[in-house]
């Protein structure tokens, strides 16, 4: 089964050869949907603090399972969903994970300014002719990062990179506060086997006077290969029960996206972060009110 899914994958690759830029572009991003068995690898590389007291963070390495959700598919947007499975076979337990939007020649951007803030950016237009935003969303469907690229197809090769900046990752935010943003360079590749996220990160310290203070490189390598869809079935029954709620949660963040404007987060109310509560109210009754409520009691 594994050669005959990594036969198809091949067969992508052929394909979107034959294809208009736009239907290119669109493929390519439509193919990270699916069942994977993925791969986090980190580790930093080089470290730049002048403190000689300075630890490095310890390598991250970890895998399971998980199904990437195709939300949304219009001509100028493609929504997914990533639920992560964990857990042995008899007791499996879905994480709701990140979500990825894909914008096309989009010149709205919230750019992350360290700190729990993001500043509002628009883009001249003639800037974004031919190019994908990657919008990425934390678990509870706040904003995380944002960057704008083409998507590349060439020598058989197809991928995106961009290089943007972004909160913590959450293997870093709880164990250390010494820096306060992460410069990624995301590249999006697909594979054989399925895709590739490889990410070349800096971790730096943003000071009050806008000071940046580089202190340490780190590679992320994270590869996608793809399973049979039934693997990932808990997932999907998940997401049925569960979808309307998150649509409306994305319905609510998407009114505060189209205000335009800066905004800032606090980090926790009742000492829980914010994807404590909207997991807590998913399982009890809500409405788009209760909604509303709780995103907007953590905007400042």
């Amino acid at each position: 089964m594994k050669t005959f899914l990594t036969f198809l994958s091949l067969l992508l690759l052929q394909s979107l050869s034959s294809q208009t830029k736009l239907e290119q572009d669109r493929q390519a991003i439509k193919a990270m949907c699916g069942c994977y068995e993925v791969q986090f690898n980190f580790s930093e590389t080089f470290k730049h603090a002048q403190d000689s007291t300075y630890t490095p963070s310890p390598d991250k390495i970890a895998g399971g399972l998980e199904w990437v959700q195709l939300v949304e598919d219009e001509s100028d947007k493609i929504a997914m969903q990533h639920l992560l499975i964990v857990g042995p076979e008899e007791r499996k337990q879905i994480v709701k994970h990140w979500r990825q939007d894909w914008l096309y020649q989009n010149q709205h951007l919230y750019v992350y300014d360290a700190n729990k803030h993001w500043k509002y950016q628009e883009l001249p237009y003639d800037e974004v002719i031919g190019q994908w935003t990657q919008k990425v969303y934390q678990v509870d469907d706040s904003p995380r990062y944002e960057g704008t690229a083409s998507w590349v197809h060439v020598d058989g090769k197809h991928y995106w990179e961009n290089t943007t900046p972004a909160p913590l990752p959450r293997r870093e935010f709880s164990i250390r506060d010494d820096y306060n943003i992460t410069l990624r360079t995301n590249r999006h590749e697909l594979t054989d086997f399925g895709w590739v996220h490889d990410q070349d990160n800096k971790k730096i310290l943003k000071t009050e006077d806008g000071q940046e203070i580089v202190l340490a490189d780190e590679k992320g390598y994270n590869t996608y290969t793809r399973v049979e869809d039934s693997k990932c079935k808990a997932a999907q029954d998940w997401w049925t029960k569960h979808s309307n709620y998150w649509a409306g949660v994305r319905a609510e963040w998407q009114s505060v996206f189209e205000n335009k404007e800066s905004l800032s987060m606090l980090k926790s109310i009742d000492d829980k972060p914010l994807f404590m509560h909207m997991f807590e109210l998913q399982d009890q009754e809500y409405n788009s009110q209760k909604i509303k409520n709780q995103i907007r009691a953590f905007l400042k």
